[in-house]
């Protein structure tokens, strides 16, 4: 089963051989690697084309932002299964796609998601918080739960019924997206419980109150785009739901 990886980039010279390094140093052979870059002006494609690797494809060109950028990542991939590898994320370990391809096959499903922790952007092996999932059942919608998105591999035939993400939201499309794909109750799902992705802090959606207060408004919006009942009462819980996540540290 050939797998595609996307990773979109923007001035990440920083942390995309780290990002890279965790894709290709998987223990799975059949994968393409797509990095969409956003025309960065530091040293991030200087960096990206020292990998010669075959299974690599580049891109660079300016976008509308990261969810432009994986859409294209979406249109142009070719494998079955379709995943995310942000540029200031990695993959945890070196076996995360062949146990979630694993689970493709052996489970026929649709999806796989793991867990995820957040470290800390300059020591990464220390954990700040722990974004630990469960098995899916829809009831959890209402409540507000979801994967966590960089964990979420799904089949391109997904994309394909339900469409990519919307460019609306500007830090909520991948809930958005989400919503749209959990609710159709033809799809079905496997937790792999495993930490699959590593979260440098500082992203777009956590990195200050104000885009907090951004996120959660936009969820908000995503809820009631997906016909969600009782969306202030799901807002809430979905808050509250990630306030253990910053005492289990995994």
């Amino acid at each position: 089963m050939k797998i595609s990886i996307i990773t979109a980039t923007y001035h990440s010279e920083a942390t995309i051989e780290a990002c890279m390094d965790s894709v290709l140093g998987q223990g799975y052979s059949d994968l393409e690697y797509l990095i969409l870059d956003g025309g960065s002006k530091d040293g991030t494609m200087a960096r990206i084309q020292q990998c010669v690797d075959p299974r690599v494809r580049v891109i660079s060109e300016p976008d509308q932002g990261i969810y432009d950028a994986l859409n294209k990542g979406i249109a142009m991939a070719t494998g079955e299964v379709i995943g995310f590898v942000h540029s200031d994320d990695f993959l945890a370990s070196d076996d995360c796609l062949a146990n979630m391809l694993h689970l493709f096959e052996s489970e026929k499903v649709d999806g796989v998601y793991g867990d995820l922790h957040y470290v800390d952007a300059q020591e990464t092996a220390r954990v700040v918080r722990n974004w630990k999932s469960k098995p899916f059942h829809r009831a959890l919608l209402r409540r507000g739960w979801m994967p966590a998105h960089p964990t979420l591999f799904l089949k391109k035939e997904v994309y394909d019924k339900h469409g990519v993400f919307n460019l609306e939201f500007k830090i909520a499309a991948d809930y958005d997206m989400m919503l749209r794909i959990f609710k159709d109750d033809t799809l079905k799902f496997a937790y792999l419980p495993q930490v699959v992705t590593k979260m440098r802090l500082g992203g777009v959606s956590n990195g200050s109150l104000k885009s907090i207060i951004r996120k959660t408004r936009e969820d908000y919006k995503a809820m009631k785009y997906n016909q969600l009942s009782n969306p202030l009462y799901t807002i809430c819980a979905k808050n509250l739901s990630k306030i253990p996540q910053f005492f289990t540290k995994g």
